[in-house]
């Protein structure tokens, strides 16, 4: 196990590295993205603090699927495969603690996919500032987003960067967040909620 401080947009590994450790967020946030043979990059996930990423390694994975890149100053823990293994078979709590993390993103996943599918790019939106506010999360909600640009949240939601801007003025003017095209970060209410329970 080692720990190591990254700076704000430092790459944590990229896509078609070996895959042959997993990572811990002590502290921080993280994207992860990945490229297609075309060059076209799409952000697929955002990560924070608690949360692990690299664990396909575990299931046999031999190369990275994505690039991992942290979107602030980060402390992360690396774990070595063959330790994380043994530290599964020999350590209950950790092994606990690892299964309900991976059952809680798999359904995540899963909303991820259904709200991808089913919903308009504007409760998309409203779900992902949401989610990255850590509403509904175990804790307090965080007061402000760090800075992430307009192309980051339409890559993630699969529209147009117009279409965003669109959007966040229109959850501005509602008095849903409290915005100023990400100077100072963004400010979201309990009240964005409304967006996606309105149909």
């Amino acid at each position: 196990m080692a720990i190591a401080d990254y700076r704000k947009n430092q790459k944590v590994f990229s896509q078609g590295d070996p895959a042959d450790a997993i990572f811990y967020i002590q502290n921080g946030k993280v994207k992860l993205t990945v490229i297609s043979q075309q060059g076209k990059e799409a952000v697929v996930g955002i990560l924070g603090t608690g949360d692990f990423f690299g664990e396909g390694c575990l299931a046999g994975q031999p190369l990275r699927m994505s690039t991992v890149t942290t979107m602030s100053q980060c402390a992360i823990v690396r774990l070595e495969k063959r330790a994380t293994i043994r530290v599964l078979h020999e350590e209950p709590a950790f092994t606990e603690l690892f299964l309900t993390y991976m059952l809680s993103r798999n359904m995540r996943l899963e909303e991820d996919l259904a709200d991808q599918l089913f919903n308009s790019s504007e409760k998309r939106l409203a779900r992902v500032l949401l989610l990255l506010a850590n509403f509904g999360k175990e804790g307090k909600p965080e007061q402000v987003i760090p800075k992430i640009s307009q192309e980051t949240l339409a890559e993630m939601i699969g529209t147009t960067r117009a279409r965003v801007s669109f959007f966040m003025n229109k959850f501005r003017k509602l008095g849903l967040i409290d915005y100023n095209g990400g100077l100072q970060g963004l400010q979201v209410h309990s009240s964005l909620v409304n967006i996606i329970l309105h149909d």
